[in-house]
C-alpha cells in the first residue's frame, strides 16, 4: 500500500509541477489522471520495491550527492591521464557485488558506468566485470569505494535490507 501512496504522491507532484495551473479544475484532471494510471498499474502488477524503490528514499539523496563528487573526482583524473600528468594503464577487473538483489546489482553496476574512467563490461550473478583506465582506479573500486556510499545496506543481523 506504501508504494501506491509514494507513486500517487509522486505523480500528483510531477503533474502539478508540468502543468504549472493551479485552479480547481486543472487539479482535479491531475486526480484524475493519477487515479487512472495507479488503477492501470495495479491491473498490470508493475508497483512493487523494484519498479518503486520506496525504501532507498531515505539514503538516495546522500548517495546521488556522493556520486556527484566521485564523478568529479574521476573526471579530473581522466583529464590529467589525457593529458599525460599520469599514465593510462588499462585493468580488466571483477568486482563482487555488495548486495545480491537485482536492483542492487543495476544501481552498482550504472554507478560504476557514471564514474569516469570505469564502465560495467558485464554482470555475473555475483560480480560485475569492470574496465579501468587506470590502476588506482582499479583498486579503489575493489577496497569497495563505491560499495561504501550504496544506498541499500544488509543489516548484519538477519540478512535483511535496511
Amino acid at each position: 500500500m506504501m508504494h501506491y501512496f509514494s507513486l500517487a504522491s509522486l505523480l500528483m507532484i510531477l503533474w502539478l509541477l508540468l502543468s504549472g495551473h493551479y485552479n480547481p479544475l486543472m487539479i482535479g484532471f491531475g486526480v484524475v489522471s493519477v487515479l487512472i494510471t495507479l488503477l492501470l498499474s495495479h491491473r498490470m502488477r508493475v508497483i512493487d520495491e523494484e519498479s518503486h524503490p520506496v525504501h532507498l528514499t531515505g539514503d538516495l539523496f546522500k548517495y546521488w550527492a556522493v556520486l556527484v563528487y566521485k564523478i568529479f573526482q574521476a573526471n579530473i583524473d581522466v583529464v590529467l591521464r589525457i593529458i599525460g600528468v599520469r599514465p593510462i594503464e588499462p585493468q580488466l577487473i571483477r568486482i563482487p557485488f555488495p548486495q545480491q538483489d537485482d536492483l542492487s546489482k543495476v544501481i552498482y553496476a550504472n554507478s560504476i558506468t557514471l564514474t569516469p574512467g570505469s564502465a560495467s563490461i558485464e554482470i555475473y550473478p555475483d560480480s560485475v566485470l569492470v574496465h579501468t583506465i587506470s590502476k588506482e582506479g582499479a583498486q579503489a573500486l575493489i577496497e569497495g569505494e563505491l560499495a561504501d556510499i550504496f544506498p541499500i545496506q544488509q543489516d548484519e543481523h538477519n540478512g535483511k535490507q535496511s
